[in-house]
């Protein structure tokens, strides 16, 4: 049976990334070694890391002002790091609640100095983006998560602000063009958009560094990083080169350009079959409905388990709800075909006409 896989993170991945991740697993670009064995600071290994920065470069369209990390500890762990590194004690941040990342963020902001909510769409469990919101002058960034996995929702433009902007763009990178010159930091987890989990990449403008009094541990401080070209310790090196074998494979297949395509091709499918039948509802506002995570559930709550358990005997993996929330979600990241898509929407208009 194909399988289709609908899971959230980590993610599909490209087959052809996979078969190059796994030959090099036997004999890294045949010298013998495999890539689980080089040293990250070995040339093969330097190779590898400079290629994988410069091509996120090239893809955000970003210049030397900002530095791109590869770092350990997820996403999650930027939720410490970014306030260790611009927040200091008496200032204040701005943040946007829009969802369990965002305010698992906001709490851990909040050991390291002020933090002032300007946005939470808490009062609609998170269902929809607040637009019209105001940050404080005085704030030192405003942080937002750019596309919100668990709830379904998206952000569909940038934030207007004069205070440095910072994304948690974990689930939602690379899937469109995106003007990440506006941002001043960027940090994501790479096993959605960008391949394996196990790294975790920052995109910094380096003139937003250096500026707070509080010492820093030295592997949290994104300065000592840059100077050591993100081998201030050993880093992930199998998760950083399957990192280079996804965007070699986003840049070959045409980009973001490319990519957005497929983006809004998926969505629009999925989309236009939910709203269609009677058998399932949607959840989220359709102004701020994600392109990667499409949440919903059935008309009839006893139907939910029912129809999980038929995508299940289907071969579409993934399609549960995050355990926070319920429900079902499909996502839709860079890799997934779009015949995949047109599986569950089959599915899901069988399982219409007989339950609606």
């Amino acid at each position: 049976m194909k399988m289709h896989n609908f899971n959230s993170g980590p993610s599909i991945l490209p087959k052809e990334v996979l078969e190059q991740a796994a030959a090099a697993i036997f004999d890294f670009n045949n010298i013998g070694l495999s890539i689980l064995e080089i040293g990250h600071r070995t040339e093969w290994f330097g190779e590898v890391i400079t290629e994988a920065r410069a091509l996120i470069k090239e893809l955000m369209q970003v210049g030397d002002e900002h530095e791109v990390l590869f770092l350990h500890g997820g996403a999650s762990t930027q939720f410490m790091q970014v306030p260790m590194n611009l927040l200091d004690n008496n200032d204040t941040a701005a943040y946007c609640d829009n969802g369990i990342w965002g305010t698992k963020a906001i709490k851990e902001a909040k050991l390291f100095g002020n933090v002032y909510v300007v946005a939470s769409s808490k009062d609609r469990n998170h269902s929809y983006i607040v637009k019209d919101f105001s940050i404080p002058a005085d704030a030192t960034y405003l942080h937002y998560t750019t596309n919100n996995t668990v709830e379904g929702t998206q952000w569909h433009h940038i934030p207007e602000t004069d205070v440095p902007l910072v994304a948690d763009m974990s689930s939602d990178i690379f899937c469109r063009r995106f003007d990440y010159s506006k941002l001043a930091l960027i940090y994501a987890g790479a096993q959605k958009n960008m391949g394996a989990a196990g790294v975790n990449i920052v995109v910094v403008r380096k003139d937003i560094l250096g500026k707070i009094k509080r010492p820093i541990p030295a592997i949290m401080d994104y300065r000592n990083h840059i100077e050591a070209d993100s081998l201030l310790n050993t880093p992930p090196v199998f998760a950083v080169y399957v990192a280079l074998l996804t965007l070699r494979w986003i840049k070959k297949e045409g980009g973001l350009a490319v990519m957005e395509q497929r983006t809004h091709e998926r969505a629009n499918l999925f989309y236009h079959t939910l709203d269609s039948l009677a058998a399932f509802r949607p959840i989220v506002a359709t102004e701020d409905r994600s392109l990667m995570n499409a949440t919903f559930t059935t008309s009839k709550p006893e139907h939910e388990k029912l129809f999980a358990d038929l995508c299940k005997q289907n071969g579409m993996v993934g399609v549960k709800g995050h355990r926070s929330v319920g429900g079902l979600r499909v996502s839709m990241y860079n890799a997934l075909p779009l015949s995949s898509v047109q599986a569950i929407c089959d599915l899901m208009k069988s399982f219409n006409d007989q339950y609606a």
